[in-house]
């Protein structure tokens, strides 16, 4: 174990088998904390755990219940694994489970040896998807910055170009907010002047994404003075009934730049105005197959699930069957992160290119 050992949320309502479970877990050299219910274990999410193990039949709240709940208002566990203990073996009940967004399953009464194993590869893989999520996220700074390193009409006349060929917006950010470039794919998206915050405006978006996207450029501009990284993947409404806009928002960790420096990338799609990523390269980058490829454009595009699936003339489940293929070429786990990724990558294909 490391030095400061992963720590284990156990939400198990029957006394005994929990009082079982921790001190094996103990035993292997395993923080835990211990919940006798739902409720209780939602309390402990605070102590943010490394793996959450949880009964399905607990009373109050049950495990799946508790799943959706950590799934859906608890994105900072995003990538923490959920493993249901339970002594319901039926297809349907592992189905739905693995629909509300379970990692894995052990069936009672519990293989202790099974237990510990499972706990160590989930995370490895979590290790493995932080570890590709932050070259990915080097490596585009890295871009930027070798872009930016000199200071000249032509450094910044080449950086403009190699972003006009990308089929994301991109606005580049100095450290007081203010745009220093804007791709072509950007300008069409009606950017509005800044205000006097100094942070961009986008035209057309409701107030309440206004404001989710002011709070994350600033909290990436935050970052960016103290040399760390922060990264936000937003979904916009926008007004008059058009498609929401996505984004990718994130800091580029160089600290006290000058004013000239780029401090924050921001990535836009408008579904509305699709330049289609190239599928070839990312059947390239990330080894999709070509359909997989074509649903991954079609989601960096801003399309939502059941639209995909008419487009293409497939169905729902056919769709998410590529959609866990594509989660575990890309190491991710949401369709926000596999979004980021994707646009990530492409982006410094291009820039290489």
């Amino acid at each position: 174990m490391n030095e400061r050992a992963p720590l284990v949320l156990c939400a198990e309502d029957h006394e005994e088998l929990r009082r079982d479970l921790c001190d094996e877990l103990r035993e292997a050299g395993y923080r835990v904390v211990e919940a006798s219910n739902g409720f209780d274990a939602l309390a402990h999410l605070k102590a943010m755990p490394d793996v959450i193990l949880c009964d399905i039949t607990m009373p109050r709240l049950n495990g799946y219940n508790l799943l959706q709940q950590v799934r859906n208002e608890f994105p900072e566990l995003a990538d923490t694994p959920f493993i249901f203990l339970t002594a319901l073996s039926d297809r349907f009940d592992i189905i739905e489970g693995k629909r509300l967004g379970a990692d894995d399953y052990l069936v009672k009464p519990i293989d202790y040896d099974l237990l510990l194993a499972t706990l160590e590869a989930r995370l490895r893989q979590v290790s493995r998807m932080r570890a590709k999520s932050t070259r990915e996220l080097d490596h585009l700074r890295q871009g930027i910055h070798h872009l930016r390193s000199e200071i000249s009409e032509h450094a910044f006349a080449a950086a403009k170009s190699a972003l006009d060929l990308m089929a994301a917006g991109v606005v580049l950010l100095d450290n007081r907010g203010q745009p220093l470039l804007t791709n072509r794919a950007a300008l069409r998206l009606n950017l509005d002047k800044p205000p006097l915050s100094g942070i961009p405006s986008l035209e057309g978006i409701s107030d309440t994404s206004s404001q989710q996207l002011h709070q994350a450029v600033r909290r990436s501009l935050a970052a960016n003075r103290l040399s760390a990284e922060s990264t936000d993947c937003l979904r916009l409404s926008r007004l008059g009934g058009r498609s929401d806009l996505m984004l990718f928002i994130c800091s580029l960790a160089n600290g006290a730049a000058n004013a000239d420096s780029p401090a924050v990338a921001v990535m836009l799609i408008d579904p509305n105005q699709r330049v289609q990523l190239p599928e070839p390269l990312l059947a390239e980058l990330f080894g999709f197959t070509p359909t997989e490829a074509t649903i991954a454009t079609h989601l960096a595009d801003g399309q939502r699930k059941e639209d995909i699936a008419e487009l293409l003339g497939i169905s729902a489940t056919t769709v998410a069957f590529h959609l866990r293929n594509l989660f575990q070429k890309t190491d991710t786990r949401r369709q926000a992160e596999l979004i980021a990724v994707i646009l990530a990558g492409s982006m410094s294909l291009s820039i290489e290119s």
